[in-house]
């Protein structure tokens, strides 16, 4: 089923794929974040991304020049206006946060379609309070849902140094005093899993996954906390939990992570689908919030 369904993704042209690469500039030139640095780095972000709205809007992508204009008024960490588009926004106080959310979005997620992924940030950080803040990372190229690449680990093995080091540019930013979380969805699941060796988190969610390329929590090599959950409408239950090398390439990713063999700790999402993991007033967003917080104890199974 596993083969059929990677082989219909290949021979089945994806929607949109003869469409214009809209241009734009590339990233503004700036330094790392800092504490001292933030404005600056805001800024420059923020203007690269209002020349990517002047671009677009020229090349006649009116959807794609609101988009930007509207991150043109954000705190974004990092822009990248260019083809599928790469967003690092900052919801809240990142020099002064506690509690630190990183998000990583799985398939089908680009500038065009930030919104969506937006909103799942805002209520995580609404939830939270003034003690916290999030970082929703739109810094990868996800795959599409019909494509053959999202049945490989070929763009999360791509996608992770990207994470290490937008992770690093977090805690050079919060230091030791803050608690960061890592909060993966879907295909999002299988990139934090290729990062999280070494990395310097306090906590990984992995939500609605159809598995991380790992057989066991322990293998990925992770001091933090591994969590996971998976709403009881989501249709992502019924993907195969396999691997198979299909033309030499491994397809599938292996032990779903919810199942006592994988060793996450499981929490409750309840009745949600496969996008409703951050909807307001679900036992899911109140569970990450928790995990967020370090309210470990309060996290309901």
């Amino acid at each position: 089923m596993l083969a059929v369904g990677v082989a219909c993704a290949v021979a089945v042209p994806l929607a949109g794929a003869g469409r214009g690469r809209v241009p734009a500039p590339p990233p503004a030139g700036v330094a790392a974040p800092s504490v001292a640095g933030l404005d600056g780095v805001y800024a420059g972000n923020r203007a690269n991304a209002g020349e990517a709205a002047r671009m677009a809007a020229e090349y006649g992508d009116q959807r794609r020049a609101r988009v930007e204009r509207g991150l043109a008024g954000r705190q974004l960490l990092a822009f990248d206006g260019r083809g599928q588009g790469r967003v690092t926004e900052v919801l809240g106080e990142l020099a002064t946060a506690e509690r630190v959310a990183v998000l990583v979005p799985g398939s089908d997620t680009g500038i065009d379609t930030y919104g969506r992924f937006r909103a799942g940030a805002l209520a995580l950080h609404e939830r939270l309070g003034e003690r916290g803040a999030v970082v929703a990372w739109l810094g990868y190229e996800t795959p599409g849902t019909f494509s053959s690449a999202v049945a490989t680990t070929g763009r999360a093995k791509e996608a992770a140094p990207e994470l290490r080091d937008a992770v690093r540019d977090v805690r050079s930013v919060v230091g030791s005093r803050a608690r960061i979380s890592l909060l993966c969805h879907s295909y999002g699941s299988v990139v934090c899993a290729e990062a999280a060796d070494g990395l310097d988190v306090d906590d990984i969610a992995l939500l609605g996954s159809p598995g991380t390329g790992a057989d066991t929590a322990a293998a990925l090599h992770t001091r933090a906390r591994v969590w996971a959950a998976r709403g009881t409408g989501d249709w992502v239950e019924n993907v195969p939990h396999l691997s198979a090398d299909l033309l030499g390439t491994t397809v599938g990713f292996g032990t779903d992570p919810v199942s006592p063999a994988f060793g996450a700790r499981v929490f409750d999402a309840g009745d949600g689908g496969h996008s409703d993991y951050f909807a307001p007033g679900s036992a899911s967003l109140a569970n990450l919030t928790r995990i967020v917080l370090g309210e470990t104890r309060a996290v309901t199974s």
